[in-house]
C-alpha cells in the first residue's frame, strides 16, 4: 500500500503515506469483520457500528482527498463547500423568519471571505472576521428589515450557526496554510490528517467502550447511549493513539498527549451539543445530503469543536 501511494503521490512524506495506509487498512479490516459477522450470525445487530464504519469511509475519503490536493487552492474550495452545506443544513433545521433571508445571504457570503483569509494565512483577520465583524454586522442587517418580532432569537441563532459551521470548520483550512517548520516534513497536511483521524477514532472508541463496559449514563436526557465508561475509554484510547501518531505534528510527547486528550473531550462536547439540538427539534439527522447517512453536518459536527481547539493549541505551542 505504501509503495503504491508513494508511486501515485510522490510529494507525500513517508509519515503521511504510512498513516494513510494505516487508515485504509483499518477501514478494510473493519468492513471485512462486519461482513463476516453478518454472514456467520445474521441475527446479530451491528447496524449502528456498520453505519459508523460507512460514515468513516466517507470522512476518510473526503479528508484524504484534501490532503492529496493541499498544495492547490481546490482543497480550500472543498472545505468551504463543506461549511456551506453545514450552514445550509443548520439554518434549514433551526427555523428562521422570512425577514431573515437577507441576513442569511450575508452569512453565506461570509464563507468565501473566511476561507480566503485562511488561504492567505492572515491570522489577525481570520480570527476576528466572524466573531467580531460579522457579530456586529449581521444584527444590523436584521434590524434594517424593521421586523422586531423574534429578532433576538434570529440574531443569536444566525451568529451561532456561523460560528459553528464556518468559523469552527475553517480552522481545518488554516492548518493547510501554516508555514513549514524545520525538521517537520508532514506540515499542514499531517496536522489535518492527525486532527481528522483522532476526532473520528475518538467517536469510534467511545462507541466501542460504551457498548463493552457502559453502565453509567453521562447525559441520559440528551444522548442516552453516552456513558462515563465510553467517554473515559474514548479519551484514554484517543490519547494513546495520538501519542503514537505524534510524528504528524511538531509537538513534544507531553504536548501530544495533552492535545490528543483535549481533542477527545472537545469531540465529545461537539457531539452532545448537536445531539441536544436534534432532540430539541425532534429530528434524527441534520439533513439528507449523504443518502443513508444523514447530512454533512452529522458527519463533521465534532470537528466544529475539535478543529479550533487543536489549531489554537498547535499555533500557540509550535508557531
Amino acid at each position: 500500500m505504501k509503495e503504491l501511494l508513494d508511486t501515485i503521490f510522490p510529494t507525500l512524506s513517508d509519515e503521511l503515506i504510512i498513516v494513510i495506509s494505516l487508515i485504509i487498512g483499518l477501514l478494510v479490516t473493519a468492513s471485512l469483520i462486519l461482513f463476516l459477522v453478518k454472514k456467520i450470525s445474521p441475527k446479530t445487530n451491528i447496524s449502528e457500528l456498520a453505519a459508523r464504519t460507512r460514515s468513516w469511509w466517507i470522512m476518510a475519503g473526503m479528508f484524504i482527498g484534501a490532503v492529496f490536493i493541499s498544495y492547490n487552492i481546490s482543497s480550500y474550495f472543498f472545505l468551504a463547500f463543506l461549511s456551506f452545506i453545514a450552514f445550509r443544513e443548520l439554518y434549514s433545521v433551526l427555523g428562521f423568519r422570512e425577514a431573515d433571508r437577507g441576513a442569511l445571504f450575508w452569512g453565506i457570503l461570509a464563507i468565501p471571505i473566511q476561507y480566503y483569509l485562511a488561504y492567505l494565512a492572515w491570522y489577525g483577520a481570520f480570527i476576528i472576521f466572524i466573531p467580531v465583524v460579522m457579530f456586529l454586522v449581521l444584527p444590523l442587517r436584521l434590524v434594517l428589515k424593521e421586523d422586531t418580532h423574534g429578532i433576538t432569537k434570529s440574531m443569536a441563532l444566525l451568529q451561532w450557526i456561523l460560528m459553528l459551521s464556518v468559523f469552527g470548520i475553517s480552522h481545518l483550512a488554516y492548518l493547510l496554510s501554516l508555514p513549514e517548520l524545520p525538521g517537520f516534513s508532514s506540515g499542514g497536511r499531517g496536522l489535518l490528517l492527525f486532527l481528522v483521524f483522532l476526532t473520528e477514532i475518538n467517536d469510534i472508541m467511545q462507541f466501542i467502550w460504551g457498548k463493552l463496559l457502559g453502565r453509567h449514563k453521562i447525559l441520559p436526557k440528551v444522548s442516552p447511549n453516552k456513558t462515563w465508561e465510553g467517554f473515559l475509554g474514548g479519551v484514554i484510547s484517543t490519547t494513546v493513539i495520538g501519542y503514537f501518531l505524534g510524528f504528524l505534528t511538531p509537538l513534544s510527547a507531553p504536548n501530544v498527549l495533552l492535545v490528543s486528550a483535549l481533542i477527545a473531550i472537545a469531540g465529545f462536547s461537539g457531539d452532545v451539543v448537536i445531539s441536544a439540538i436534534k432532540r430539541d427539534k425532534g429530528i434524527k439527522d441534520m439533513g439528507n445530503s449523504i443518502p443513508g447517512h444523514g447530512g454533512v453536518f452529522d458527519r463533521i459536527d465534532s470537528l466544529a469543536y475539535t478543529a479550533p481547539v487543536f489549531f489554537h493549541l498547535v499555533y500557540y505551542i509550535a508557531y
